[in-house]
């Protein structure tokens, strides 16, 4: 008898979202503050996995202990941020064992105002949980600082400004999050560092093994997977520390090897392209002339 699928649950609005956690009703029906202790049911209640249709940023309170990064740990104590976009897969033994605050945003609340564009620019709500932004005393002040005035905002009368004020907190809260992103990436250079180094020996063994003659070019999405990483993650690190997104650091490495093919081998310019990954040949000329404003042929001359 085959095994019957798990579907998860999907909630549509907060308010069925409210009901479940056994919440009152919303004070506003496309946005909302939730204290996590007044969760009125326990987890084994919750669905075991669920999709939102509307953007969490959780502050977690009890997020403590060790946070795995790819192979490594890395240990902290304060509480951290994570961020969650619609329609992203959670399971609730990841979402419910934590103190804290969850501010929850339909899309409809922000479509009207330049954040509602502006948002897929956060990259960390394309981050896995395991890469939550853990925060300083001080930076913890800041975030929970812009809570109350939502939470304020939230109990007052709603009148023709209530909606610009929380969106304007809701910006802030975002654009102090890309701040202390970028003091994680900084402070936390050791574990960041490790996955470079650990990314250079992928792509190393990639061009060096074959794999790119047998898979073809390798793509953000393998590398991150291999690194037990978010794709984002993996780019906004590798800019932090190189000023070059994950797609930038491939073609830099493709081109590092294409020149030491080109200059040590008797391999034409098609086979190099081939060996490299590329389907053709004029994708991997273009690429290179583009790199080095030299076209793989006359940089072959120049060492004969």
């Amino acid at each position: 008898m085959k095994k019957e699928e798990h579907i998860p649950h999907q909630f549509n609005s907060i308010s069925d979202l409210h009901r479940v956690l056994g919440l009152p009703k919303p004070l506003h029906p496309l946005v909302s503050l939730v204290d996590n202790t007044e969760i009125a049911i326990e987890k084994e209640q919750l669905p075991q996995s669920f999709l939102l249709n509307f953007y969490k940023i959780s502050y977690k309170k009890g997020l403590r202990g060790k946070i795995r990064y790819g192979q490594s740990y890395y240990d902290f104590d304060e509480g951290g941020m994570v961020f969650t976009a619609p329609n992203q897969l959670l399971a609730t033994t990841d979402d419910t064992e934590y103190l804290g605050h969850t501010l929850l945003i339909h899309p409809d609340f922000i479509r009207n105002y330049p954040l509602g564009k502006n948002i897929t620019n956060f990259g960390f709500f394309s981050y896995a949980a395991n890469e939550a932004l853990h925060l300083s005393e001080k930076e913890k002040a800041v975030i929970l600082s812009i809570f109350k005035n939502i939470d304020d905002e939230l109990q007052s009368a709603i009148d023709d400004f209530s909606q610009d004020v929380i969106i304007a907190q809701i910006e802030l809260i975002l654009n102090y999050s890309n701040r202390f992103y970028k003091r994680q990436f900084i402070t936390r250079k050791a574990v960041s560092n490790d996955l470079l180094s650990r990314l250079e020996n992928l792509l190393n063994n990639y061009f060096n093994n074959q794999t790119a003659l047998m898979k073809g070019l390798p793509t953000v999405q393998y590398l991150a997977a291999q690194l037990n990483i978010s794709p984002r993650y993996l780019s906004d690190m590798l800019r932090s520390l190189t000023g070059q997104n994950a797609q930038q650091h491939i073609h830099n490495k493709l081109i590092e090897k294409a020149k030491e093919m080109l200059s040590t081998s008797n391999l034409s310019v098609a086979e190099v392209a081939y060996q490299l990954g590329f389907e053709h040949p004029q994708s991997f000329n273009k690429i290179f002339k583009r790199k080095t404003n030299f076209t793989p042929i006359a940089f072959k001359q120049s060492f004969n």
